[in-house]
């Protein structure tokens, strides 16, 4: 893959990082414990199996720094340099390697077939949790000095999210079948052909 960057790649990451500012704050009045309920996981999983591992990295860190700067795209309408202290940050950082991951494993994948794809987004939710949650864990224990919060008690907390995760990620992995010849043709990028 080449490593300059097409029109195409720049509007398809623009498209990703508003994707996930829209999705975090569809649902995001439903919150869980400190877990607010969005579609984030949705759409990182799907900028990794559409774009690939670099773009779609490339997007999350995009929609990262955009919050970070202070514009309220994270869950909640919330955003700038304090999120760095919130419970839920650890979710934020993890939509990186969601998306880098689930591209590499399809990537690198000889067929292209829907078993790889639920592979890949199964892989990219299991670091989603497991990132996500052991730093809302770290952030109640040593940035809140909350030790009435156990680690039981967070990862009961992503029980109802993880429901909902589970259904996104399996029509993440089918939606991404169905169009990912198409989004590669239109970045000038010839893809295997699905099975």
């Amino acid at each position: 893959m080449k490593s300059k960057l097409r029109t195409a790649d720049l509007v398809l990451v623009a498209m990703f990082a508003a994707l996930m500012a829209i999705g975090a704050n569809l649902t995001s009045f439903l919150v869980i414990g400190s877990v607010p309920i969005t579609l984030q996981t949705l759409f990182s999983i799907l900028a990794g199996a559409l774009l690939g591992r670099r773009l779609g990295a490339l997007a999350m860190i995009v929609y990262l720094l955009v919050g970070l700067v202070g514009f309220p795209v994270f869950a909640q309408f919330s955003g700038g340099l304090r999120t760095f202290v919130s419970p839920t940050f650890g979710f934020l950082l993890s939509f990186i390697l969601v998306a880098y991951v689930t591209g590499l494993i399809i990537e690198k994948s000889k067929e292209k077939k829907l078993t790889t794809f639920l592979i890949a987004c199964f892989a990219g939710l299991i670091i989603n949790y497991v990132l996500g949650t052991h730093y809302m864990y770290f952030a109640f224990q040593f940035i809140a000095n909350l030790d009435a919060v156990s680690y039981q008690v967070v990862w009961s907390w992503m029980a109802a999210p993880l429901v909902k995760d589970i259904i996104v990620t399996i029509f993440a992995a089918i939606l991404s079948t169905r169009i990912y010849s198409t989004v590669n043709k239109s970045r000038g990028v010839v893809p295997q052909k699905i099975a």
